[in-house]
């Protein structure tokens, strides 16, 4: 049956989903507090890059049952997408912008409304956090007169409109009402399998997968640190340790961004700090992952007075135009801040674009190759010896990631 929608929060996340949801045949409100993006979509702009977006953003049904707002309506179903960042200093959950967009609702909130939170969010967020806070404000009773669920998101950008249709859903509620009002929402587009949960568990379930990325990784990235020292090549190492039939080895990169694997793994610290070790220990290891590649350039270049170097690449993953979270970024910084003269070059990032490699690496002592984007490493193969003759220096380092959906590529033309 179609509902009346609104999405609050139309980034990553949100405008994906509204989308998609439009397209099953939904009549969709995509709210946000950014007017030139609620202005660019209702012009036919879109402010994110994703397969297949223009597409299906173009189709008649689509337009006709999507629009932006900068402010809630009155709706069936209210679903929850904005960000959950961390408090920096104490690396713990900055619910604001969750609390604000339920305060946002409440005005509009009626008996048999669903609302569900997509948001990544600490254990206990729903039944402690925004439960009472709707209860409160509106005298309505979860399971009883409106109802509330989690469905954490499980997408990753640049493939979300697969992965929205064809990944697995979890879906929590205190009450099995919510979550089966819920499960018929995602079943109108949702083909992959739609477990239910309770509340807890789905928020949970969320943090568990994106922890054990980031614990995976940072055991890759310490190999990778100890190969060094001893001298071996990891590349071959891990390929030859993944041979045994009972092991997965990662590969390493330089660091671990987007908006997921950073910050998820905090919120499991939060919860139970005296239980979550081997997760503490693994954000440090990727946390410390940039000032380690900085460190590599570093000697790379000892030998060099003012070194002038190229940075290409400053995504979080190649053949996208997401910043967040980037370590790219990180390295850069660090850097830059100890005076370096560095460059940054990304065509994906508008201010940043290049005609071509050997067009920026005249005259400069080294390219880095922080994320290597599909075109990078094209042209570094085909045009090496070329782009090498326009060089002061021809130093050309690879370390950047070429990601897969559960890899992490090390790629190095260079030995440190």
């Amino acid at each position: 049956m179609a509902r009346k929608i609104v999405v609050m929060g139309i980034g990553y996340v949100g405008l994906p989903l509204a989308i998609m949801l439009a397209n099953a045949g939904h009549q969709v409100i995509g709210v946000d507090i950014m007017k030139e993006v609620v202005e660019a979509i209702n012009e036919g702009l879109l402010p994110i890059k994703e397969k297949g977006i223009k597409e299906i953003f173009a189709k008649e049904k689509v337009r006709q049952n999507f629009a932006a707002s900068e402010k809630p309506c009155e709706a069936d179903i209210f679903i929850v997408c904005v960000q959950t960042p961390l408090e920096n200093r104490r690396k713990v959950a900055d619910l604001s912008y969750v609390t604000s967009a339920i305060e946002s609702i409440l005005l509009f909130l009626k008996p048999g409304n669903l609302i569900i939170i997509e948001s990544t969010v600490p254990p206990l967020t729903c039944r402690e956090v925004i439960k009472p806070l709707i209860e409160k404000r509106t005298g309505l009773t979860i399971g009883e007169s409106i109802f509330l669920a989690h469905c954490p998101e499980r997408i990753l950008p640049g493939n979300s409109f697969y992965e929205l249709i064809n990944n697995n859903r979890v879906i929590g509620s205190i009450d099995p009402k919510s979550a089966y009002m819920a499960k018929e929402m995602y079943s109108s587009f949702v083909k992959g399998d739609i477990d239910i949960v309770d509340d807890v568990t789905a928020e949970t379930v969320k943090l568990m997968e994106n922890t054990y990325r980031d614990v995976n990784i940072a055991l890759a990235n310490e190999f990778s640190l100890v190969a060094e020292t001893i001298g071996i090549d990891i590349k071959k190492t891990i390929e030859l340790a993944n041979k045994h039939p009972r092991v997965n080895i990662l590969s390493p990169g330089i660091g671990v961004g987007g908006h997921c694997l950073p910050k998820d793994p905090w919120l499991l610290i939060q919860v139970d700090p005296m239980n979550t070790v081997i997760v503490s220990m693994a954000r440090c290891v990727n946390e410390r992952m940039p000032e380690k590649v900085a460190s590599k350039i570093r000697r790379a270049l000892r030998d060099i007075a003012n070194p002038k170097i190229v940075a290409l690449g400053m995504t979080y993953k190649p053949d996208s135009d997401d910043l967040r979270e980037s370590p790219s970024l990180e390295v850069i910084r660090i850097l830059r801040e100890e005076g370096y003269d560095i460059i940054d070059y990304d065509n994906f990032i508008e201010g940043h674009r290049y005609k071509s490699i050997t067009d920026i690496a005249r005259g400069v002592d080294c390219i880095v190759v922080l994320v290597e984007h599909t075109e990078i490493r094209e042209e570094l193969e085909k045009l090496d010896s070329e782009i090498r003759s326009v060089m002061r220096n021809p130093i050309i380092l690879r370390i950047g990631t070429s990601y897969k959906p559960d890899t992490y590529d090390l790629q190095q033309t260079a030995r440190f």
